[in-house]
């Protein structure tokens, strides 16, 4: 997980969104929240196959953070997103659209 310490305490919270699925969630956090988060927003904006293939081509190599926020509409690359933040212990916030219960959150072990 990420360290807390970094940038004077500042919780560094990544925002995965896909063709803009996240804007009024990122938008509440910059108004209602100014200077309490490091936030950074990855957008995915291609036209995407109904199966992606290779979903891990779509993320950065590393994944640092303290919190995980998905809004990704394309199950294969929410499914790569669950998966890389399990792997790196961060907990994992998804958009609960379309995913079942088990899917929308997910937590390090303690």
């Amino acid at each position: 997980m990420a360290d807390k310490n970094r940038n004077n305490s500042l919780q560094r919270v990544v925002v995965f969104q896909e063709r803009g699925s996240g804007d009024k969630k990122i938008a509440g956090i910059e108004e209602y929240a100014p200077g309490r988060f490091e936030l950074e927003v990855v957008s995915i904006d291609d036209q995407l196959p109904a199966m992606v293939d290779e979903p891990e081509t779509y993320f950065p190599k590393e994944l640092q953070a303290d919190l995980v926020l998905g809004f990704l509409q394309h199950p294969d690359l929410s499914a790569e997103l669950l998966k890389r933040c399990q792997e790196a212990e961060i907990p994992f916030v998804a958009s609960a659209k379309k995913f079942p219960a088990a899917f929308q959150l997910a937590t390090p072990p303690i």
